[in-house]
Parts: structure tokens; sequence; C-alpha cells
């Protein structure tokens, strides 16, 4: 027969004159690693974080690696890959590597950015709307459906061609279409904590709504936020390509894998590598996002995953 399994208590916190257990800690911190190993268990999680890192080094350090100049136009026309370019060139003569590293980089940026002016605006608006309620949420929660109710690529688009065919304006573009998702989200995380019992005892302590925001809502919200943030940066990239791809981004000469697109359709039946590599570079960072985003809400959500506490061991 095999040994019975047993479940250890709960380790005491402090002893009797009060002070704190180190073995207590020790055992609690050895149980949350256990419980955090577990829970990134999920190997859809783990090849998401792979596929971002590598983007990541990529966009750091292709260059470096790499060390061609993506607007040379130092070879022939519509080379197929070889060893001498290991992604072939495109209708110019460009080296296409080059080229894909640096549109890793211009797409990193704009993701980065674009979610940042979402992060921003749509925390205040759900924090507002969230915290105040009232006339003050059926504002900004109607402002946030009209918003929801245009198609959110149409109104990048609008956006971008009023400000003007720039990388800048498609990053402030891409954050606004995306900001009403972050207030909604944030709203509702914020009506979920605001019944707890610490928030109204901080009130009733007279702690003003700014501090009660700050202090006690933003830190049981970030949660929710990160597995937001990581799901829009892949929205994010794959909107930016869409905006170069109609020529409202990033303008040539400069690389980027939607403008890289956009000039290898005339090339098809010529050369199918041309739109082979952009895409599929498009396609996989954005599952990669998608992907971590995925194992991240099974890590920081309560309700699924391996328990915390409550470790079996062996006997």
């Amino acid at each position: 027969m095999s040994p019975r399994r047993r479940y250890v208590p709960e380790p005491a916190l402090a002893t009797e004159g009060g002070s704190v257990d180190a073995g207590a800690w020790g055992a609690m911190a050895r149980r949350s690693r256990l419980a955090f190993l577990g829970k990134w268990r999920n190997p859809i999680g783990l090849v998401g974080a792979g596929i971002i890192l590598f983007n990541v080094a990529v966009a750091l350090f292709g260059r470096s690696a790499w060390n061609v100049d993506p607007d040379e136009q130092a070879y022939e026309r519509l080379l197929p890959p070889s060893w001498a370019n290991p992604l072939g060139t495109d209708e110019l003569g460009r080296d296409t590597l080059a080229r894909i590293i640096h549109g890793a980089q211009v797409s990193l940026q704009v993701g980065l950015v674009a979610v940042g002016i979402a992060l921003v605006a749509g925390t205040v608006i759900g924090l507002l709307a969230g915290y105040y309620k009232g006339i003050v949420d059926a504002l900004l929660m109607r402002v946030v459906d009209i918003m929801f109710a245009l198609p959110g690529l149409v109104l990048a688009v609008v956006i971008a061609g009023l400000l003007g065919p720039t990388r800048r304006n498609a990053m402030i573009a891409i954050g606004i279409v995306i900001t009403p998702a972050f207030a909604r989200v944030v709203r509702g995380a914020v009506l979920e904590v605001m019944g707890y019992p610490f928030i109204e005892s901080a009130r009733a302590l007279g702690s003003s709504g700014l501090r009660v925001m700050i202090r006690h809502l933003l830190p049981n919200i970030g949660a929710p936020l990160l597995v937001l943030v990581t799901t829009y940066l892949g929205t994010a990239i794959l909107s930016e390509a869409a905006l170069s791809f109609l020529g409202l981004g990033t303008q040539p000469p400069e690389a980027s894998w939607g403008g890289m697109l956009n000039s290898s359709r005339l090339y098809l039946d010529l050369d199918a590598w041309l739109s082979i590599f952009p895409g599929l570079a498009i396609a996989v960072v954005v599952l990669g996002f998608n992907f971590l985003g995925d194992g991240l809400r099974d890590i920081l959500d309560p309700r699924l995953g391996p328990s915390v506490g409550d470790v079996p061991v062996q006997k």
C-alpha cells in the first residue's frame, strides 16, 4: 500500500511574545512558490511568454546580430531566400530580414505607446465612474457606449486620417480606440472592490476620494488590468499593421510589417515570400500576446488554478 497523505496545518505567524516566527514565514514562502509554479503549468501561457521574449530580443538586439541597413537598396530585386539574404529581398532590392527586424521595433513601440495611452485614460475614466457612480457614471459610460458602437478599425482610420498619416498619430488613434475596453473593465472591477468592508472603513475614517482610489482601489484591480494590457498589446500591433497597410501608419521608406504587406501585394505572382514573412510575423506575435494573456489569467484569477494554501506533503 502507498503511504497515506496528510495536510500540514498552517504555521503560527507569531510567538507568544508577539514576534514573527521566521520558520513560519519561510514555510509560507515555500508554499507560495509551489503554488505559483503550479499555476504556470499552462503550456499555452509558456509558449506565449517565449514568443514575446523572442520578439523583444529581436527588436532590441536584432540590428546588432544582422547589421544590414533596412532601407539600403544593395541587392538584386525579388531574390528568394538564400544564405546571403535569409528572407530574400523586396521589390527595390532591400534585405527582407533587416526590414522584418526593424518592423519588430516599430510594432513594439506602437503597442507599448498605444496601450499606455489606453491604460491611463481608461483607468481614470473607470475609476471616476465606479467610485462616484450616479450622474458621473451615467455620463462617462454613455460616451464609452458610443465609442463601442463604432467599428474599431473604422474609428482608427477616421482619427488617423484627421490627424495625419504618421506613426505617432496612428499610436494616438489606436490608444483612443481601445480606451473604452479599459474603462469598462476598470469600472467593473472598481464596483466589485467598492463593496468590500475595508473601503467603507477607509471612507469612515475620513480618507478622501483620491486617497481611496490610489491607495485602496488601484492595488486591488491590478490583476485584470495586467491581463488586459497583455491582450491589447497584440490588438494594438495588429491595428498598426492595418493602418500601415492602408497608408495611415508608418510611412515609406521606413519598414513596418503592414507597409511590407501593402507593397508585396503587387508582386504575389512573382515572389510570394514578400507577403509570407511579414504576415507570419504579425500572426505569431499577436498569437503570442493572446497566449500570454490567457496564461496570466490562470495565474492571477483566484478562481482558477491551484489554491495557495493546503499544499499536500508526503508523510
